[in-house]
C-alpha cells in the first residue's frame, strides 16, 4: 500500500464504535425530548415557561446569541486562514467550518422557537420593516446560512472524489460522494474555478460575520433598557464571539483528535497557537467587559446602579463573578504559561470558557429585562423573578444537543481533515499523466 493511500485510509470517514454510538443516542434522546417539550408548548402556549410580561426573552434569546457567538471564530477563523494559505491551519480549517455551520442553523431555528408559534416566522417577510433589527437579523441568518454552507461545501470538492474512488465497490456512500462531487476530476479549469470561489466565499463571509454580529448588538442597545443601553455592544459582542467560538473550536478538536488518533495531523504546535489565540480573545474581551461594567459603576444614574449592584453583590452575583473568574481571568492566568496550552488543561479550560459564555448570554438578557421602565406594579410575585422552567431547559438542551448532533453527523460521513490538501503538503499526492486525480 503506497504512502497515499494509507493516508486516504487514516483521513477517511469510519463508523462509530462503541463510545460513538452512546454518544450519538445520548444526543438523539435529549433532542427528542426537547421536541416534545416545543410540541407541549405550542398546544399549551408560552404559559408552561416562567417568561412573562417582562422576562419575555428569556432563556431562549440567551441560547440564540450564543449559537450565533460560537458561529463567530468558526466561519471568520476558517476564512482568514483560507486566505492567508498557512499551512499549519490545514487540519483546523474544516473543524471550525462544521463547526460554524451547526451553530448557524440552530441559531436560525432558535429563533422560530422564541415566537411562540412557528407560523408566526412568515409574519417578519410579510410585515418586517426595514427599521427593525429583527428584520435584518433574520435577513444576515440566512445570508450567513448559505455563506457557511458555501464555505464548507466547496472546499469538499477533491475529497468527496477521493472518496467516491475509495468506497467504491464497498458501501452505498460511494455514489453518494461521487453526486455531490459534481464530477469533480481535478483538471485545471475545476481547480480555478475552485480556487476563485473559495476566495469570493472567504472575502465575503468576512465582513457578513462582523455584521451579523453587530446587527445581533443593536437588538439589544436599540431598547434603551438598563444594561444594554450603549454604544460599547457591538464591538463587545464581537470580542466575546472570538472568545467562545475560539473554546468552542479548541474543545472539538481535543475529542476528534481522541476520537479518531489524528495526534499525527493536530500536534501540540496547533493546540499552542489556539491557546494563545483564545488567551489574547480572553484579553481583549476582559477589557471591554471593564469598559462596561466599571466605568458606569463610577457614573451611572440610579437604575444602572441598581442593576450593576444586582451582578456584582446581589442576586446574579455568584453567577456573574463565576462567569468573569472562570471565563476570563483563570484561562488568562493558566494560558499564558506554556503547559497551560498542552491539549488536555487547554481542552479543560475550553470547556470551562465555553459554559461561562452560555451563561454570559444568560447575565446579558435576563437581569436587563428585569428592570423594566416603569416599577413593577399590579402584577402576581413570580412576574418579579425569573429563572426557565423544565420546559425551557428541555427545549435549550435539545437545541444544544441538536448543534453536537450536526456535528457529529457531519463528522461521520466527511473527511475531519482535507485529504488531498494533507497529501500535496507532504508530497504524496497520486495523480494521472494529465495531473488529474
Amino acid at each position: 500500500m503506497s504512502k497515499y493511500d494509507e493516508l486516504i485510509v487514516e483521513l477517511a470517514p469510519r463508523k462509530f464504535q462503541r463510545y460513538g454510538k452512546i454518544w450519538t443516542t445520548g444526543l438523539i434522546i435529549v433532542v427528542i425530548l426537547g421536541i416534545i417539550a416545543y410540541i407541549d408548548q405550542i398546544i399549551k402556549g408560552q404559559e408552561v415557561t416562567n417568561m412573562r410580561d417582562y422576562v419575555l426573552w428569556g432563556v431562549y434569546i440567551s441560547n440564540f446569541v450564543f449559537f450565533v457567538a460560537i458561529s463567530f471564530v468558526g466561519s471568520l477563523g476558517a476564512a482568514i486562514l483560507r486566505l492567508t494559505k498557512k499551512a499549519w491551519r490545514t487540519p483546523l480549517v474544516r473543524i471550525a467550518e462544521i463547526i460554524a455551520f451547526a451553530a448557524i442553523i440552530m441559531a436560525g431555528i432558535t429563533i422560530i422557537l422564541d415566537m411562540g408559534r412557528p407560523d408566526r416566522l412568515l409574519n417578519l417577510f410579510i410585515h418586517g420593516r426595514l427599521q427593525s433589527p429583527i428584520t435584518w437579523d433574520v435577513i444576515i441568518i440566512t445570508t450567513y446560512i448559505a455563506i457557511s454552507l458555501l464555505i464548507l461545501f466547496i472546499p469538499l470538492l477533491p475529497d468527496l472524489a477521493i472518496l467516491s474512488k475509495y468506497f467504491e465497490g464497498k458501501t452505498w456512500l460511494s455514489k453518494w460522494y461521487g453526486f455531490f462531487s459534481l464530477k469533480w476530476t481535478g483538471s485545471k479549469k475545476q481547480w480555478e474555478i475552485q480556487s476563485k470561489s473559495i476566495q469570493i466565499v472567504a472575502v465575503l463571509i468576512i465582513p457578513v460575520a462582523l455584521i451579523l454580529q453587530t446587527v445581533d448588538a443593536w437588538l439589544f442597545s436599540t431598547t434603551y433598557r438598563i444594561g444594554w443601553d450603549s454604544t460599547n455592544f457591538g464591538p463587545y459582542f464581537i470580542a466575546g464571539a472570538f472568545v467562545v467560538g475560539t473554546g468552542g473550536l479548541i474543545s472539538v478538536m481535543y475529542v476528534l483528535r481522541k476520537a479518531y488518533h489524528l495526534e499525527n495531523h493536530i500536534t501540540n504546535m496547533h493546540f499552542d497557537k489556539m491557546g494563545r489565540l483564545l488567551v489574547f480573545a480572553c484579553l481583549v474581551y476582559l477589557y471591554f467587559n471593564i469598559n462596561e461594567y466599571l466605568l458606569p459603576a463610577f457614573t451611572a444614574p440610579k437604575a444602572e446602579t441598581e442593576h450593576l449592584d444586582e451582578l456584582f453583590t446581589g442576586l446574579y452575583a455568584p453567577l456573574f463573578w463565576f462567569v468573569t473568574i472562570g471565563g476570563l481571568i483563570l484561562p488568562i492566568l493558566i494560558l499564558i504559561f506554556p503547559k497551560g496550552r498542552k491539549p488536555l488543561p487547554l481542552f479543560i479550560i475550553a470547556l470551562l470558557v465555553v459554559v461561562t459564555s452560555w451563561w454570559k448570554r444568560y447575565l446579558i438578557v435576563v437581569p436587563s429585562l428585569l428592570h423594566p421602565f416603569m416599577p413593577m406594579q399590579g402584577v402576581p410575585e413570580s412576574w418579579h423573578s425569573y429563572f426557565p422552567s423544565l420546559h425551557e431547559w428541555a427545549i435549550v438542551s435539545g437545541t444544544l444537543a441538536m448543534a453536537l448532533l450536526i456535528i457529529t453527523i457531519l463528522v461521520r460521513y466527511l473527511p475531519i481533515i482535507p485529504i488531498y490538501r494533507t497529501a500535496k503538503e507532504q508530497g504524496i499526492l497520486e495523480t494521472d499523466k494529465e495531473g488529474q486525480l
